[in-house]
C-alpha cells in the first residue's frame, strides 16, 4: 500500500510557539509575552470594525488599493510597489514560495524570528544559521555565509527578541555585498519604535533585490486582524502577487488597517508612552543587577546570571500574575523577553523581579 507522504522539508518544521496567555490557578494576568500594544487598537480603527460589520456580506478587494494607498501616502512610498498579507509573516512565505525551493539556502540569524527556518523548511530550501555578535546582526558573518546557493537572507531590524539594531550604512554595506540573485528581506515589525527610521525603505528604492516588511500587529494594536505589508520593486511585487489568494485579507481587517496608519495622533501617543517606558523600566532592572540592551522595540531582553535563574524568575513571575517570554529557544537561555506594557504592568514586572532577586519568595 502507497503510504501519503509529505514535501521534503514539512516533517523538520518545528511547530511555531506563540507567547503564553494565562497561568493555571490564577485568574488574572497582565501578559507580557507576545508584545502587543498595551494600550490597543486606536479608537479610529476600533470604529472602522464595527462600521465594517454592515457590509461583512460583501467580498473584500482583491487589489487592497485603499489601504496601500494609505500606507503609501504615510510613508511616502509608491503605492504600486506594496503588497499586504495576512500579517507580515504572509508576506515573507509570498518571498519564499516565489524565490526559494529544494537545493537552495535562506540565510537569518543566530537570534532572528524564529519563522523564518520554518518559512524555508515549507518551500524544501536549506535554512542557514549565521552568528550574531553580542546580541546584534553581523554583517561580515553574513556575507561569509553566502554560497552559490544562497537565495534569500532574512534580516530582523530591530531585533526580535534582542531589541537591537545595525545601522543604515551596516544594511547599506550587506545590500551592497550581496549577489544581485539574491534577495535581501528585512523585517521591520518594530520599526515605528525607532525616530526617523524608515525600516529600509530607501535601501529598496536603491538596490532591486531588498524587500522590507511591515506589520500592524505591533504599534498599531491589531495582532489579532493580521495584516502586514511590504515593499519591492515593482518587478518582485508583480511576482508576490501571483502567489497571493485574491481574498487574504478581510473586508474588517483591511478596515481597521487603513484606520490605523491614518490615525497619526494614536500613533504618536503609543510611540511616546513606550518609549518612556521601555528606558524606565530598563534603568530600574538595571538598579538590581538585569542587565539589557538599549531597546529600539516594545520589549527588552532581561539578561540573569544564567538559565537556571531566568527560569526561576519566569516561574515567579508567573504566580504574580506576570507572564513573560522564555528566549532559549533562540539561543538566549540566561534571558527573558518582556514586553513594555503599561505603567501599572511594569511597575508590577519590577517590583516582581526586585522580590525575586533579594530572595525573599
Amino acid at each position: 500500500m502507497n503510504q501519503i507522504t509529505p514535501q521534503p522539508g514539512i516533517m523538520d518544521i518545528a511547530l511555531y510557539q506563540g507567547g503564553q496567555s494565562h497561568v493555571d490557578g490564577v485568574a488574572e494576568v497582565i501578559k507580557l509575552s507576545s508584545n502587543e500594544n498595551p494600550f490597543g487598537p486606536g479608537p479610529k480603527a476600533i470604529e472602522a470594525v464595527l462600521e465594517s460589520a454592515a457590509t461583512l456580506h460583501r467580498y473584500p478587494s482583491t487589489d487592497h488599493a485603499s489601504l496601500r494607498s494609505a500606507i503609501a501616502e504615510r510613508h511616502g512610498l509608491d503605492a504600486d510597489r506594496i503588497i499586504c498579507g495576512v500579517g507580515s509573516d504572509e508576506v515573507l512565505q509570498f518571498v519564499a514560495q516565489a524565490y526559494a525551493g529544494p537545493g537552495d539556502e535562506v540565510i537569518y540569524t543566530e537570534h532572528g524570528f524564529s519563522m523564518y527556518p520554518i518559512i524555508a523548511r515549507m518551500v524544501g530550501a536549506t535554512p542557514v544559521m549565521v552568528p550574531e555578535r553580542d546580541r546584534r546582526v553581523d554583517v561580515d558573518n553574513i556575507l561569509a555565509a553566502v554560497t552559490g546557493q544562497t537565495r534569500i537572507v532574512f534580516v530582523t531590524n530591530p531585533g526580535n527578541p534582542t531589541s537591537t539594531m545595525i545601522s543604515a550604512d551596516e544594511l547599506g554595506r550587506l545590500a551592497q555585498g550581496l549577489p544581485t540573485d539574491c534577495l535581501m528581506v528585512l523585517d521591520g515589525a518594530y520599526a515605528e519604535f525607532v525616530d526617523g527610521f524608515d525600516g529600509g525603505a530607501g535601501l529598496v528604492d536603491q538596490f532591486s533585490n531588498v524587500i522590507m516588511t511591515r506589520t500592524f500587529s505591533k504599534v498599531y494594536g491589531l495582532g489579532g486582524m493580521r495584516v502586514g505589508w511590504g515593499y519591492a520593486a515593482k518587478e518582485i511585487i508583480d511576482v508576490l502577487n501571483r502567489v497571493r489568494q485574491p481574498f487574504n485579507l478581510s473586508l474588517t481587517a483591511l478596515s481597521a488597517a487603513e484606520a490605523a496608519v491614518r490615525d497619526e495622533e494614536y500613533l504618536r501617543f503609543c510611540q511616546s508612552e513606550n518609549a518612556r517606558l521601555r528606558v524606565w523600566l530598563s534603568d530600574e532592572l538595571a538598579k538590581i543587577g538585569v542587565a539589557s540592551d538599549a531597546s529600539c522595540t516594545n520589549f527588552i531582553l532581561a539578561r540573569f546570571e544564567n538559565r537556571t535563574e531566568a527560569e526561576a524568575c519566569d516561574e515567579y513571575l508567573k504566580t504574580q500574575g506576570l507572564i513573560v517570554r522564555r528566549v532559549a529557544g533562540y539561543n538566549l537561555p540566561n534571558a527573558l523577553r518582556i514586553t513594555v506594557g503599561d505603567e501599572n504592568a511594569c511597575r508590577r514586572v519590577v517590583a516582581a523581579i526586585t522580590t525575586f532577586k533579594r530572595g525573599v519568595v
